[in-house]
């Protein structure tokens, strides 16, 4: 049997096209959630769905969707829903979450001209906020879909620059009339670059990805004293910045020196009153834990936890935490992961079985269904960087795996 294909022409300008939207004068992409920029965006993608002859719909977190529902389907019946989402960091690559989105439309365009007759409807989303640059937390409008978050709370949230979600939402037009998690989805496919150098150092073009790491934000507060850098003698000092340099290097000395796959990460810093000749009085950072098991990163809190008791009291300086995000590992669901595998077969494609270290919105909607990823290499492992790169054959490559998992799952009532 000759397997057809995605336009794979239509997919790479499409990408390109969204990646040209919102670029600043330095030339950076910069889309950030619900941001002038990003409703450039929205309105492309909502003019491709409308385009492909797919009903539009916004939600009131603004995520949005096109619906397939042919042949008198209800789209509110189980749909198998694909997607990512189309806001960016600052100074970002064009692919990430963009990839995912505008594949699952091109799936679904696919699927649509060969006169494919699905089972149950077909549903590409993008999720508001996934990169938590804008507002917290990240992944919000997946979370608010999956119950996780109260959709009040997430539009009263408050942005790095003072504005409110829910206003933003309104002000470009994407606050949408129909309540998060309106289409119950049958299962959830997320394609995706991987971030990461595994798939590349192995030579594996597709990654079919059995889990998801657990996150731990939190914000760690040091208090000292202010007071002469010249005058204050080593053994007099309560050094707020010393006691930051002394849990970071804490964190990556325990992470070297443990044989499991945690890390931990310092990545936002900001010291009082900053000056050069000014013992700080305050040091403010962000820790980020990640671990695929969950009884390894409630063990790295702990440690953690213990270690700023023990510096708070070697230092004395005074430690407060303020926990921002909490997720759990997310086991991704094993017939799902077969079909990923079974597909990238069919297609002669070696693929590799594999644990996500990023945050994706699949760990949300893997909440309410069956989830399951899939990732295609990245150069370098770069991502978050205008050098994130995957190779045009790798994208159409993994267009097509989903493709074939996507047609799979829509033919049967599995």
């Amino acid at each position: 049997m000759t397997l057809r294909s995605v336009n794979g022409l239509r997919l790479l300008g499409r990408l390109r096209e969204l990646g040209s939207v919102g670029r600043d004068e330095a030339g950076r992409l910069v889309r950030l959630a619900a941001s002038d920029t990003e409703k450039i965006g929205r309105d492309r993608l909502a003019q491709w769905v409308e385009q492909a002859g797919l009903e539009l719909a916004v939600d009131r977190i603004g995520n949005v969707f096109g619906i397939w529902a042919p042949n008198g389907l209800d789209a509110a019946s189980k749909p198998l829903m694909l997607g990512s989402h189309i806001d960016t960091v600052i100074n970002a690559g064009i692919f990430d979450g963009c990839y995912g989105v505008l594949a699952g439309l091109e799936v679904i365009e696919t699927l649509k001209a060969e006169g494919f007759d699905p089972d149950r409807p077909i549903v590409v989303g993008a999720f508001t906020n996934e990169e938590g640059v804008r507002y917290a937390p990240d992944m919000m409008g997946s979370l608010v879909y999956s119950g996780g978050l109260s959709v009040e709370a997430a539009l009263a949230s408050v942005g790095t620059d003072g504005s409110v979600l829910g206003e933003e939402l309104a002000r470009i037009g994407y606050a949408g009339p129909n309540e998060p998690g309106f289409l119950k989805p049958h299962a959830y496919l997320e394609l995706h670059i991987e971030q990461g150098p595994v798939l590349e150092r192995e030579g594996a073009p597709i990654g079919a990805v059995e889990n998801l790491q657990g996150i731990s934000w939190q914000k760690v507060m040091i208090e000292g004293d202010a007071n002469h850098a010249g005058t204050t003698p080593i053994s007099m000092r309560r050094d707020a910045g010393l006691a930051a340099a002394r849990v970071i290097t804490f964190l990556r000395e325990r992470a070297i020196a443990s044989n499991t796959p945690t890390v931990a990460t310092v990545g936002c810093m900001e010291f009082e009153p900053n000056a050069i000749n000014v013992i700080p009085s305050k040091a403010t950072f962000t820790v980020d834990l990640r671990d695929p098991d969950e009884e390894r990163l409630l063990a790295e809190e702990a440690a953690l936890a213990d270690y700023l008791e023990r510096i708070a009291d070697e230092e004395q300086v005074a430690i407060s935490v303020e926990r921002l995000a909490r997720f759990q590992p997310v086991t991704f669901d094993d017939g799902i992961v077969a079909e990923i595998e079974a597909a990238a077969a069919g297609r002669g494609l070696r693929s590799r079985r594999m644990t996500s270290g990023a945050g994706h919105d699949a760990q949300m909607i893997a909440r309410i269904a069956p989830a399951a990823m899939i990732f295609v290499p990245s150069i370098g492992g770069i991502s978050h960087n205008p050098k994130e790169h995957t190779p045009d054959e790798d994208l159409i490559a993994g267009a097509n795996v989903l493709l074939d998992v996507v047609r799979k799952l829509t033919s049967s009532d599995d």
